[in-house]
């Protein structure tokens, strides 16, 4: 039989379950064999005596009891060595046996040495131990009715019948131990799998944090930097020109910019929802984000609401004010704007944002740096959107993003 060890088990692995119930099944063969044991004692001793007296038979059942305790349990434990030398230690000593009494009731115990041979064994070393055993028992006894053909043919029934027994309860006892040992070897490689699968997944979510993160950064710190420093290149040169109101209305800009990149810098790190997101709604966000845009830069942004709004879930809010942001500072910085729309619908089954400006435009086929567009493609993407961008040279930039309700 395959090779089951007698390890300690450890804690959830199938194999070593297995192992276990392996271990468990021990006190079944040791009572097994206890029982036809006892009987073939019995037996033999209610019986008539042989030609050699009842002493040597019992002497050598005794013997047979011996090879079981310091041998045979530890080749049901599966310990190789062991087991190959019980089983040529018990069949010789029951081969004894039949040569000193050929009458003996002995062969009972055929009913336990045999399964002890398939467990203890490989298949091919069970197959070879049964044929022989049977070979030599079946020559034994046809030796001791003196060559008669009249017994030639019942040992040779009860041989076959012996034979056939025999091996079809090794191959089904083979068989469902295989199974169950393959069952548990599949299991365990599955786990395998597993725990790999997880590690990867680990990886891949410090990845994706990572680049949620830069993106983070990207769509709030870098564009309140870039806020401030527009702003104090105003204020410069409104105090140049001597506008001082003009300069100090700048200042404030960049103290109430400053303030709310501190605030977006925190919650960066508590991974809290937008700042422009607390205590407000998407669409209250929304307007004064545009009214940020109008102030900062003279830039006329107007923001509309197409039905009802509903609440859509932190994750979705965060990519439709995420996207609008991105899409404005895009607008501030490269589109040479007077006019920007930003509209919010609420459509049945879907949230539609369009940033609409009348810039520059831009061929949408050329290779542009940067990492705004990206990033607004992938957080579309974790919520099921879908980003469409239009634009043409000298006739504006249209960015429209659909959120699934």
């Amino acid at each position: 039989m395959s090779q089951v060890s007698a390890d300690v088990p450890e804690q959830g692995v199938s194999t070593a379950e297995f192992r276990a119930m392996w271990r468990r099944q021990e006190p079944f063969w040791h009572g097994a064999f206890a029982i036809v044991w006892a009987s073939a004692v019995v037996v033999t001793v209610l019986d008539e005596r042989g030609p050699h007296g009842l002493w040597p038979s019992v002497l050598l059942l005794v013997a047979m009891a011996v090879a079981y305790a310091t041998l045979g349990v530890r080749g049901i434990r599966q310990q190789q060595r062991a087991g190959v030398a019980y089983q040529v230690v018990v069949w010789s000593l029951l081969l004894l046996i039949q040569l000193v009494d050929p009458g003996t009731e002995s062969w009972m115990l055929y009913f336990i040495l045999y399964p002890q041979m398939w467990a203890m064994l490989e298949v091919r070393w069970a197959a070879v131990g049964t044929l022989l055993s049977l070979a030599v028992f079946g020559g034994v006894r046809f030796w001791q009715s003196g060559f008669d053909s009249d017994a030639l043919g019942a040992i040779l029934i009860s041989s076959v019948i012996s034979l056939g027994i025999s091996t079809a309860l090794g191959i089904f006892i083979n068989r469902i131990v295989d199974e169950a040992k393959s069952r548990a070897e599949t299991i365990d490689e599955l786990q395998a799998t597993q725990a790999r699968l997880a590690a990867v997944e680990r990886d891949r979510g410090v990845q994706d944090e990572r680049e949620r993160i830069s993106r983070e950064i990207h769509d709030t710190l870098a564009q309140g930097f870039t806020s401030v420093v527009t702003l104090t290149r105003a204020a410069d040169a409104a105090l140049a020109r001597g506008d001082v109101a003009t300069a100090r209305e700048r200042l404030s800009l960049v103290e109430r910019t400053a303030v709310d990149n501190l605030a977006e810098a925190r919650l960066i790190v508590a991974e809290l929802t937008p700042g422009h997101l607390q205590s407000r709604t998407l669409v209250e966000a929304m307007q004064r984000l545009g009214d940020a845009v109008s102030s900062e830069t003279g830039m006329r942004a107007e923001v509309t609401v197409d039905g009802e709004p509903a609440p859509l879930g932190g994750v979705a809010e965060v990519v439709l004010l995420r996207t609008a942001q991105e899409a404005l500072s895009n607008v501030r910085r490269h589109a040479s704007a007077g006019h920007v729309a930003v509209s919010l619908a609420y459509e049945p089954e879907r949230v539609v944002l369009t940033v609409c400006d009348d810039g520059r435009g831009f061929d949408t086929g050329a290779d542009r740096g940067g990492f705004g567009l990206d990033g607004v493609r992938a957080r579309a993407a974790q919520v099921g959107g879908e980003v469409d961008l239009t634009s043409v040279p000298g006739s504006g930039t249209t960015l429209r993003l659909e959120v699934p309700r």
